[in-house]
Protein backbone atom coordinates (compact mmCIF):
# COMPACT_ATOMS: atom_id res chain seq x y z
CA UNK A 1 0.00 0.00 0.00
CA UNK A 2 1.19 3.51 -0.73
CA UNK A 3 0.38 6.81 0.95
CA UNK A 4 0.68 8.82 -2.29
CA UNK A 5 -3.08 9.24 -2.74
CA UNK A 6 -4.14 9.39 0.91
CA UNK A 7 -5.50 12.66 2.28
CA UNK A 8 -5.15 13.49 5.98
CA UNK A 9 -8.43 14.02 7.84
CA UNK A 10 -6.68 16.37 10.27
CA UNK A 11 -5.04 18.91 7.93
CA UNK A 12 -6.54 17.89 4.54
CA UNK A 13 -3.06 17.66 3.04
CA UNK A 14 -1.46 14.71 1.29
CA UNK A 15 -0.24 12.15 3.83
CA UNK A 16 2.93 11.69 1.77
CA UNK A 17 3.98 15.28 2.63
CA UNK A 18 3.64 14.73 6.40
CA UNK A 19 2.39 18.23 7.20
CA UNK A 20 1.04 17.42 10.67
CA UNK A 21 1.71 14.80 13.37
CA UNK A 22 -1.28 12.77 12.19
CA UNK A 23 0.10 12.66 8.63
CA UNK A 24 3.54 11.65 9.84
CA UNK A 25 2.11 8.87 12.01
CA UNK A 26 -0.05 7.53 9.17
CA UNK A 27 2.89 7.67 6.75
CA UNK A 28 5.09 5.80 9.22
CA UNK A 29 2.35 3.18 9.72
CA UNK A 30 1.89 2.63 5.97
CA UNK A 31 5.62 2.39 5.33
CA UNK A 32 6.43 0.27 8.37
CA UNK A 33 8.60 -2.63 7.30
CA UNK A 34 9.34 -5.41 9.70
CA UNK A 35 12.76 -6.98 9.89
CA UNK A 36 12.81 -10.72 9.61
CA UNK A 37 10.71 -13.29 7.82
CA UNK A 38 7.02 -12.65 7.30
CA UNK A 39 4.32 -14.99 8.55
CA UNK A 40 3.49 -15.99 4.97
CA UNK A 41 7.08 -17.02 4.35
CA UNK A 42 7.21 -19.07 7.55
CA UNK A 43 3.91 -20.77 6.66
CA UNK A 44 5.15 -21.56 3.14
CA UNK A 45 8.39 -23.08 4.45
CA UNK A 46 6.49 -25.23 6.95
CA UNK A 47 4.11 -26.39 4.22
CA UNK A 48 7.01 -27.35 1.93
CA UNK A 49 8.70 -29.25 4.75
CA UNK A 50 5.48 -31.11 5.53
CA UNK A 51 5.00 -32.04 1.87
CA UNK A 52 8.60 -33.25 1.61
CA UNK A 53 8.13 -35.36 4.74
CA UNK A 54 4.95 -36.94 3.36
CA UNK A 55 6.62 -37.57 -0.03
CA UNK A 56 9.64 -39.17 1.63
CA UNK A 57 7.45 -41.43 3.78
CA UNK A 58 5.38 -42.42 0.75
CA UNK A 59 8.44 -43.28 -1.36
CA UNK A 60 10.05 -45.35 1.38
CA UNK A 61 7.07 -47.73 1.59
Amino acid sequence: MSCEHLICAQCAGPVAEGRCPTCREARAHVHHHSHGPSMQLIAAVLLVLALLTVATMHLSH
